[in-house]
């Protein structure tokens, strides 16, 4: 199938910091699941790069996904930006799935965060994670997802989608650091679970 990559530098919603914006555009929209991605930028001195950010820049090259793509990357670290800007492209995009990532230096494999929390509250994803990541190498479940802007994120995204779009879905996926021994295997792990996500 044929798409269409655009990339747009676009500025923050209060113009201060920018981000990548960039949607895969189908020839028929409307009979393609629509899904939203987003990644984040760097927050360490020493880091060159966010892995979230490095997978998200592969899978936007892949022209043949038969799904309605929109890419929100290099979201700022930050507990309210980040959130805003999301919720601002799941209003304008309308999608049915939203699908973030987030780098997980400490952590080996991709993993699918099954909830976040806020205060006393857990809010959990709708998507069925067992089948998602069933027979996946080197993916695993987590019901942890970190304790940082991450599960802001997630936790902002769940609720939003909750009170406004119950039918919507989402779903947080940290990334381990990419090297050459897990590149390839975790882009396959990501595009599979694409792939199951598109597809249900």
């Amino acid at each position: 199938m044929f798409l269409t990559q655009i990339v747009i530098c676009a500025k923050s919603l209060n113009g201060e910091n920018s981000f990548l914006f960039s949607p895969l555009l189908h020839k028929s929209l409307s009979m393609s699941m629509k899904i939203l991605l987003t990644s984040f930028d760097v927050w360490k001195t020493h880091h060159q790069s966010n892995s979230s950010d490095d997978l998200l820049s592969h899978v936007s090259q892949i022209t043949s996904l038969p799904y309605s793509l929109k890419f929100v990357r290099k979201l700022p670290v930050d507990y309210e930006k980040a959130p805003e800007f999301v919720i601002h492209h799941i209003n304008e995009f309308q999608p049915d799935v939203i699908i973030c990532c987030g780098m997980a230096e400490t952590r080996h494999k991709l993993t699918v965060e099954s909830n976040a929390i806020a205060g006393n509250v857990r809010l959990n994803t709708k998507i069925n994670l067992g089948s998602i990541v069933k027979d996946l190498p080197y993916t695993e479940i987590s019901h942890n997802a970190g304790k940082f802007v991450c599960e802001a994120l997630y936790y902002s995204v769940l609720k939003h989608l909750d009170d406004f779009h119950p039918q919507r879905q989402c779903l947080f996926l940290h990334i381990p650091l990419l090297t050459e021994k897990n590149h390839d295997i975790i882009i396959s792990d990501f595009l599979s679970i694409l792939h199951r996500v598109g597809n249900r």
